[in-house]
């Protein structure tokens, strides 16, 4: 039996798992980076051995550093997670070779599945039904096609091509993603399905030879071809369903298939299932099969692991309804460009319990108030997930608790997944792969820009309470009173819309008796943490929390995210006009233009990658490229300039 498991993984991924084995009575280890010291997940392992670094290359996709790491804290089990190295072969061969036990498939099931040509053709013979694929572009004749990384999966490497003209810079940008990735540049290229839905069925085997299908999920809301919301069981016709069980299934055996996998299909709108991908590990998504089987599928893999049967032999009946949403740290005013920082507050309310099966709402997170949202990994934050005894009841609880969350300090997604579930279009179960490329409105944040001055004023408000509160001699007079009443109180903020100024004063009787917001709003209530306004004969109670000049107020419409401006700020260095500053932290991989170099608004000028993802640098305008102060291979922060582009003068 395994007694001590150490997790080669991190974040709310070892957390799952350590979970588990807490309740099993296994030890468990944690390895972690120099920027993981502090984590959450370091601090619940029984134990925990640093890899000297930061970065994926440098730690956690190390095989060597990992096992030594196995060997001292004295492991007898290795858990690779998802992701990094959960689908290396070579790792699962080595941590067998070492005499451990391996919590995965067999190395020979990971390379067969690894090679997606490879699996394309091998699966084909299993009667797996095929998309047409191409190894090569000039070898296309039918488009649109996607163009997909042979050796990763979540998005990386995917380009969707409609044109000969775009094929070719497609497939040289997803080389350079996937090998940044995945260490592998190979592509190939697929028929792109319009209006498909994604769909995966969770499969497990044992060594026994029982391969069982445990239902049929739907991931279809996707962005950047990364899955954002995933939902358990899939809406399908009964006789779709029995088809995607029946070559799941197909597949892990063709394989001789041993634990968790995931084969994933594309549903075409006449019905048609065809073969993506077979995931040979735990997937991101699989609480949502745990709601409604009520299987904790961890434990079965350490089962599995140990040589048991699986103790079931058949699909299991699902259970209620699950929705799960990924949370992740992104900038919506960026183009939802990864974003990073420290995550002051991290509430979310309503949640029964964490990282196992749960009626209600479950938490799998891997941060926790104060919190480092580094550039060195991905992006997402943690999983929500509801379960209800209906679809619409799961996805309005899960609307309504992600609405409510307090989240401070790292821009998020949450907007975005609250408008979705709450869309016509998601309530009807109607949504495909292209649904928010349809769908704009989704993108708004959930309080609407008017609202911002009266969010502003609640942060005044509280800001001038919590300065009373610091100095008692002051308690007993109200906010901004002078004997020369004409003059108002003044604060400044800056928001997503820009500069907010807001005026007010207050009475004896501590009312306001100006208001710059609105003739309609009175004051109910101010502390330093909440302030009750009543707008318009409608009484609305707003949270705020200051650290610092930011100010976040959490109100009924939604949250906003303000710095308060000092009243006599400070002189600061002038950029130059035509300045192209970083969006975040990471590294410039590829410079594509010259200082001189005459370019058009739009072009591109550098390459930026930070959290796995290559962000294009455009020029903004016609101009001549001035300056390029960071090389190819340079490390930026936010706010380095990356480029200057003096604008061309019209001739007029």
């Amino acid at each position: 039996m395994i007694t001590r498991l150490l997790v080669a993984n991190r974040g709310e991924i070892a957390r799952r798992v350590f979970a588990t084995c807490r309740v099993l009575g296994v030890e468990t280890v944690a390895v972690h980076s120099d920027a993981d010291a502090d984590a959450p997940f370091v601090a619940e392992a029984d134990l925990a051995v640093r890899l000297p670094g930061n970065t994926p290359a440098e730690t956690y996709l190390r095989i060597d550093l990992v096992l030594d790491a196995a060997r001292r804290a004295g492991a007898d089990a290795v858990h690779p997670g998802y992701g990094f190295l959960a689908e290396n072969a070579e790792f699962a061969a080595a941590v067998t070779d070492a005499g451990l036990t391996w919590v995965g498939p067999p190395a020979k099931a990971i390379a067969a599945m690894g090679d997606k040509m490879a699996a394309k053709a091998l699966l084909a013979d299993a009667g797996v039904p095929m998309l047409p694929t191409w190894t090569e572009a000039d070898q296309v004749t039918d488009f649109p096609v996607l163009v997909k990384a042979a050796a990763g999966g979540g998005g990386r490497g995917m380009r969707v091509v409609r044109d000969a003209a775009g094929l070719a810079e497609a497939v040289a940008g997803a080389r350079r993603e996937a090998a940044a990735a995945f260490g592998d540049g190979t592509v190939f290229i697929e028929r792109y399905v319009e209006r498909g839905r994604h769909v995966e069925v969770q499969i497990f085997g044992d060594t026994h030879g029982t391969v069982v299908a445990l239902g049929v999920r739907d991931c279809s809301i996707q962005r950047r071809h990364q899955k954002i919301v995933e939902e358990a069981p899939g809406v399908l016709p009964p006789q779709v369903r029995e088809r995607l069980h029946a070559a799941a299934v197909a597949a892990g055996r063709a394989v001789d298939y041993v634990g968790a996998g995931t084969v994933e299909f594309l549903l075409a709108p006449d019905g048609e299932v065809h073969f993506l991908e077979m995931n040979t590990r735990l997937q991101v998504e699989h609480p949502v099969t745990e709601a409604v089987t009520g299987l904790d599928l961890v434990r079965l893999q350490l089962l599995v692991a140990e040589g048991e049967p699986l103790p079931i032999t058949a699909t299991p009946p699902a259970d209620g309804h699950a929705i799960e949403v990924r949370l992740c740290a992104e900038d919506p005013a960026q183009g939802f460009r990864p974003a990073t920082g420290t995550l002051h507050r991290f509430a979310i309310p309503g949640v029964a319990g964490e990282f196992a099966p749960t009626k209600g709402l479950r938490l799998d997170s891997g941060v926790r108030d104060g919190s480092t949202v580094a550039v060195h990994y991905d992006s997402m934050l943690a999983k929500l997930v509801a379960w209800a005894p209906t679809r619409a009841e799961a996805a309005r609880a899960l609307a309504g608790a992600l609405a409510r969350a307090e989240l401070h300090g790292v821009a998020t997604n949450r907007d975005l997944l609250v408008r979705v579930l709450r869309s016509r279009e998601f309530g009807g179960a109607e949504a495909d792969t292209g649904f928010l490329e349809r769908h704009e409105e989704v993108f708004a944040p959930l309080l609407p820009p008017e609202r911002l001055p009266v969010a502003a004023l609640a942060a005044a408000l509280a800001s001038a309470a919590g300065r009373r509160a610091s100095a008692p001699v002051l308690a007993g007079l109200p906010s901004g009173w002078r004997n020369v009443p004409a003059f108002p109180q003044v604060s400044r903020f800056t928001g997503p819309g820009g500069e907010i100024e807001v005026r007010y004063r207050l009475d004896r009787t501590e009312a306001l008796a100006e208001c710059s917001v609105s003739q309609g709003v009175a004051l109910v209530e101010a502390a330093p943490d909440r302030v009750v306004l009543d707008v318009d004969g409608v009484r609305r109670a707003f949270g705020v929390h200051r650290v610092g000049p930011e100010v976040f107020v959490d109100g009924p419409e939604g949250a906003a995210s303000l710095t308060e401006l000092p009243r006599f700020p400070l002189p600061t260095a002038e950029l130059a006009a035509g300045s192209l500053l970083a969006p975040l932290p990471g590294a410039v991989t590829r410079v594509h233009v010259e200082v001189g170099q005459r370019v058009a608004a739009g072009d591109l000028l550098l390459t930026l990658e930070a959290m796995k993802l290559e962000h294009p640098v455009l020029a903004p305008t016609d101009g001549v490229v001035a300056e390029l102060p960071v090389p190819a291979g340079g490390q930026v922060d936010t706010g380095a300039v990356l480029a200057v582009v003096n604008p061309e003068e019209d001739p007029r």
